[in-house]
This record gives structure tokens, C-alpha cells and sequence, in this order.
């Protein structure tokens, strides 16, 4: 029994090897496969960059060209527009509002002052007959001023038939701080950059009737407190603009007629 136990197990043996042999040539025949594969999946990939390469190049050639499309349209718009839009004009400066002097304070006989061309020179200071409320003030000329300024106190503004007003006080002339209260429909309004200040000042523009010399005229007027300053009354360019010279050597070239300085007497 044993003879054929060892009979039949020697029998099996090349059998046994056999498999042995077969499964190691299917084990390797795997591994072949598998870096088949990826050499395939690395020459894909390969292929895949470069096709995205490609399209990266031409992507950024059409956005180039769109750009300078959108450039060259810009710009031909932007002549056209200004080929058929006018350019801004300015409007014309208003001729300086001259006002009537009450017959009771005309004197012919006023000193007119010096002229030229037409224009009345003006000192470096002159007087100012501020003729409501009939106070006569210091003036200073400053031709680098835009818009004349009045010394104005307790400034309150208010509404009065649907229009802007403001309430404001003037220094009488010759007293101990006295003053007088005026009302005025605001004209307009100006924002004042102070050279000491980071925040913009509103001021209020009023119209106002003045005479210096024999020459009477209606102009415009901010609002501001001057107490800090050594006159009340500032002439600035629209004012000075097409009426008066400045001759900034003299001072006081101008004198009032009489019958304005009795007028204002009567009236203090």
C-alpha cells in the first residue's frame, strides 16, 4: 500500500509543478499589462498638456485681439462723440447792476474821483456808503478775491415763502460793539476752503447796494465774520470786474458826496 502511495505521489509531482510553473508565467504576463498601461496613460497625458497648451495660446491671442478691438471702438466712439458734442460755454458775465440813489441824497457837486477809460480808480482802502442801512464802512480792494464779503454776526437762516432767507448782524460804525439786524433772500451759496481748516465752509451770498465815491452799484456779498480782521468790508473782482481800477499806492481816492454822509447822520 505504501508502494502505491509513493507510486501515485511521484505520479503527481510534475502535475503539481506544473501549476506551480503556470502561475508564475500568468503573475508576470499581469505585470507586463499593468506598464503597458501606463506608459499609455503617461503618452495620453502627454498628448492632453500639450492640447491644453494650445488652446492657453490661442485663448490668449483671441483675448488680446478682442481687447484692442474693444480699444479701437473706444476710441472711434469717443471722436465721434466729440465731433458732434459742442463744447461747454460759458455764459456771459452780468453786467454790473447799477442802483438809484434817493433824490434827497444826490449831490452834484460830489467829488467824482479819478477816472480812466471810463473806470473808477480805486485805492488800495476806499469808503463804502452801505446804503441800507445807510452805514458808512472801510472797504478793502482785493482784486484776488472772486466775490466781495461783508462782515456779517449771529448768521441763522430760514425759510420764507418757500425761498431761502438769512437773518444776520452788521458792527455799527462808531460804537462800542453795536450792532444792527438784516434780512436778505439768499442768492446763492459758496463753500470757502480755510487754509488753517480741513472741512469746507458754507457761506451765504446776499445782494446788496453800496456806493464809493459818486459810483453806486448792487452786487453780491458772502456772509462771514470778519471781527478778527481789520476791515469790514471786502471788494473783491465782481465788483471790481469792467467798473473800477485799483491803484494799490493810494488809499481813500474816493470821497462821498455830502448829502450821503448828512443822510447816514440823520439816520444814526
Amino acid at each position: 500500500m505504501f508502494h502505491r502511495f509513493f507510486e501515485s505521489g511521484f505520479k503527481g509531482a510534475p502535475l503539481a509543478l506544473s501549476a506551480l510553473l503556470l502561475a508564475g508565467c500568468a503573475t508576470d504576463a499581469y505585470y507586463l499589462v499593468s506598464k503597458q498601461d501606463i506608459r499609455q496613460l503617461d503618452t495620453t497625458m502627454s498628448a492632453q498638456r500639450s492640447g491644453l497648451n494650445t488652446l492657453l495660446e490661442t485663448s490668449v491671442e483671441q483675448t488680446d485681439t478682442l481687447i484692442r478691438q474693444n480699444q479701437l471702438s473706444t476710441e472711434q466712439v469717443l471722436i465721434a462723440i466729440q465731433e458732434q458734442v459742442k463744447p461747454p460755454v460759458c455764459p456771459p458775465i452780468p453786467a454790473p447792476v447799477r442802483c438809484e440813489i434817493p433824490a434827497e441824497r444826490q449831490n452834484t457837486t460830489a467829488n467824482t474821483g479819478q477816472r480812466l477809460d471810463g473806470k473808477l480808480v480805486v485805492g488800495a482802502r476806499e469808503r463804502l456808503l452801505l446804503i441800507d442801512p445807510g452805514f458808512v464802512y472801510v472797504a478793502r480792494i482785493d482784486s484776488g478775491a472772486e466775490t466781495s464779503s461783508l462782515d456779517a454776526r449771529n448768521i441763522r437762516r430760514f425759510e420764507r415763502d418757500g425761498q431761502d432767507w438769512v437773518r444776520f448782524d452788521v458792527p455799527i460804525p462808531n460804537t462800542e460793539g453795536d450792532h444792527l439786524t438784516l434780512e436778505r433772500e439768499i442768492v446763492r451759496n459758496v463753500r470757502i476752503l480755510q487754509s488753517n481748516v480741513d472741512e469746507h465752509e458754507r457761506r451765504a451770498v446776499v445782494e446788496l447796494q453800496f456806493a464809493i465815491g459818486d459810483h453806486q452799484q448792487k452786487a453780491e456779498f458772502t456772509l462771514t465774520d470778519r471781527e478778527h480782521l481789520s476791515n469790514n468790508i471786502l471788494i473783491g473782482r465782481n465788483v471790481l470786474r469792467d467798473v473800477m481800477l485799483v491803484d494799490v499806492s493810494k488809499e481813500f481816492t474816493n470821497e462821498l458826496p455830502d448829502s450821503l454822509h448828512s443822510a447816514e447822520e440823520e439816520d444814526l
